[in-house]
């Protein structure tokens, strides 16, 4: 999954390049082990919430790469239709990416609310980055998640670098697992994702047991600048970058330790590279070969369940029809 994920956003930046993918893109590389972790130690029954950078979690919480890559050129066979892009994909139980900074977080805790309201087993994973973490509204989330114990565990994913400022520059204490003052934090290895799994079991399991929220740190890295507009060399050396990739790069860390415990063969290995680079071939090649939605539709799908009505377009002459 970690090499999909690693496999998939190299291929988006080499189709925005190509400018098939226009717009925004923040990619996740180097942080693999976050989005697939978080995933291994919860239920596909839980909730998960995220800013922009999500296409590692679109895939992880179950959306095929075909639809993802799809929706990234704007195509029909998107997971949002082609209309939603790089910042807004959806799947069952995944809020999506949010595009405004640190908005996700409220909304986090809303769907925890929601769980605890029903009656249900069920947690919910808020996650923002370091550049989020000094935000008002996630103090104000905070409070109210720990006045009413609700499920939800924050996750600041700490890839040190907020844009172009680093997190010295950014924050009077970078110790993000300890913002939370009177809700428990973890601080996790991010580029180990047997570390990550293993701490989101634990979370997971605080706030089933009715304990209320806890904050998780996960210090992780992006290979890639902030988005794809950032070459991501002009506030960060390329030695920097160089080392992280040769000495604490997530996948290659699972491929050492599966070797090492003779879990897995290099030969083995080198066979799910194949796999997946022929998967994420084959789903280049939809996202650039399927249509484009047509502007008729440019309306629909406002509500979810409404009889159809006209929205105005440009101008008042110009008229939409929308369906559910």
């Amino acid at each position: 999954m970690m090499q999909t994920v690693r496999r998939m956003e190299l291929k988006a930046d080499q189709l925005y390049k190509q400018k098939i993918i226009r717009g925004f893109c923040h990619l996740c590389d180097g942080q693999e082990a976050c989005c697939v972790g978080l995933e291994a130690g919860i239920n596909p029954t839980d909730h998960l919430i995220t800013a922009y950078r999500a296409h590692g979690f679109t895939f992880t919480r179950g959306l095929s790469v075909r639809e993802i890559l799809a929706e990234l050129t704007g195509r029909r066979g998107g997971c949002a239709k082609g209309k939603g892009g790089s910042m807004h994909m959806y799947a069952k139980n995944f809020y999506g990416g949010n595009g405004i900074v640190g908005a996700q977080v409220p909304l986090g805790a809303g769907i925890a609310l929601a769980c605890k309201y029903n009656g249900k087993d069920e947690v919910c994973l808020t996650l923002y980055g370091d550049g989020a973490a000094n935000q008002g509204q996630i103090f104000e989330a905070y409070n109210m998640a720990a006045l009413w114990k609700l499920p939800c565990i924050f996750i600041c994913e700490n890839n040190r670098y907020g844009m172009g400022t680093s997190v010295e520059r950014a924050a009077a204490s970078t110790d993000y697992y300890k913002r939370g003052d009177f809700i428990p934090g973890l601080r996790v290895d991010g580029m180990d994702i047997l570390c990550v799994r293993e701490a989101t079991r634990f979370a997971a399991a605080h706030c089933r047991s009715g304990k209320g929220p806890i904050l998780m740190e996960l210090q992780t890295y992006r290979y890639h600048g902030h988005s794809m507009s950032d070459p991501g060399v002009s506030y960060r050396t390329r030695e920097e970058i160089q080392e992280v990739r040769s000495k604490s790069d997530p996948i290659m860390l699972l491929k050492d330790r599966m070797v090492n415990s003779n879990l897995a063969s290099v030969e083995e290995l080198k066979e799910i590279d194949v796999e997946v680079r022929k998967e994420i071939e084959d789903a280049a090649q939809f996202a650039t070969a399927d249509p484009e939605p047509p502007l008729e539709e440019l309306g629909y799908h406002i509500y979810s369940s409404d009889p159809p009505f006209e929205v105005r377009g440009a101008n008042q002459w110009i008229k939409f029809k929308s369906i559910s």
